[in-house]
């Protein structure tokens, strides 16, 4: 029997919920991206939100998660976000530091001592203050996680603050980072994160920097062998849903949204460290390779100048040492 037009559509709609083993669900659709796959935390993360959503609101919502980064990078899916054609997802602080400048605080290298340093900031005023600048750019924020340190990834043992210089590195597209790898010598170019790992097969560029975690997500270990173990930004983030849908949802879909998220969030930081190490063994076995930096004193000093450089605009030098020297 033929379709009738009604028919073909109504199949047409119901199709991809169909194929992904599910019926299609009654809740509010949710618009999830993720920049990687099923396995790694990043998507795993809103597999919780789900479950727990699951429990708390069942269902009011709908996720729909599209992994590996087939929504885009994130700058375009953070102006998805505020377009609000994208609910949900997770950034850098990097990442948003376009909208939010305040944010690359965070981001200055050698600033935290560890994990615990950095979630402890995150806890105070700190965390407040930059959830509401946040807020006002259209990102609402229901927690912060730790993608973990950032390492010098690069086809050869960069293992001294002189050997970057006149390489040509890959940055994130944020002012702070091009600063700090511009005043160590090394040429800066954005890239997109989707897009690093032809940029180094090809040689567009000779190094980067990344956690160890992506590093293995995104197969860089395959072009670029070495991971300098230089730990020099921890790597905040945070889940964030559009202001447009926060605004549409019920005070009791609010409250159990943010609950789900909080929790995930914390979930995250624990899938993050079990990936590292998974990670870093999968690298090895296939031929990357692990190197400590040498003249940590170096380092420290080139990253000295961006705090320097940046204190006016993120509340001055005296907020930034009082940071690096909290309990």
């Amino acid at each position: 029997m033929a379709l009738t037009r009604r028919a073909f559509t109504a199949a047409s709609i119901a199709a991809p919920a169909i194929l992904a083993g599910r019926a299609v669900a009654a809740g509010r659709p949710v618009t999830v991206a993720s920049l990687l796959g099923e396995d790694k935390p990043e998507t795993k993360i809103w597999r919780r939100v789900t479950e727990k959503l699951a429990q708390s609101a069942a269902g009011r919502f709908d996720l729909r998660v599209v992994p590996n980064a087939a929504l885009g990078g994130e700058k375009e899916v953070a102006e998805g976000l505020r377009l609000g054609s994208v609910q949900a997802s997770l950034f850098t602080i990097s990442a948003l530091s376009s909208w939010v400048p305040d944010g690359q605080l965070l981001d200055l290298p050698f600033l935290f001592r560890d994990r615990a340093h950095l979630k402890r900031v995150l806890a105070g005023p700190l965390g407040e203050e930059l959830k509401r600048k946040y807020e006002a750019q259209g990102f609402v924020v229901l927690g912060f996680i730790n993608y973990g340190a950032r390492h010098l990834l690069a086809k050869e043992p960069l293992t001294t603050p002189a050997s970057v210089k006149g390489k040509r590195i890959r940055v994130i597209q944020s002012p702070l980072h091009t600063e700090l790898w511009s005043g160590l010598g090394a040429h800066p170019t954005p890239i997109p994160i989707p897009e690093t790992y032809n940029a180094l097969k090809t040689g567009v560029v000779d190094c980067m920097d990344l956690t160890k975690s992506a590093y293995v997500g995104f197969k860089l270990h395959e072009v670029v062998p070495y991971l300098i173990e230089t730990g020099h930004i921890w790597a905040t983030g945070v889940v964030a849903v559009s202001a447009s849908f926060w605004k549409g949802l019920s005070a009791e879909d609010k409250t159990a949204f943010a609950a789900a998220a909080g929790e995930a969030a914390g979930y995250f930081d624990e899938l993050i460290v079990a990936d590292e190490d998974a990670s870093m063994a999968k690298a090895k076995a296939e031929g990357g390779r692990v190197v400590q930096p040498e003249d940590r004193p170096g380092w420290e000093a080139g990253a000295r100048k961006v705090w320097a450089s940046f204190a006016p605009k993120l509340g001055g030098i005296e907020k930034i040492e009082a940071i690096a020297s909290s309990a």
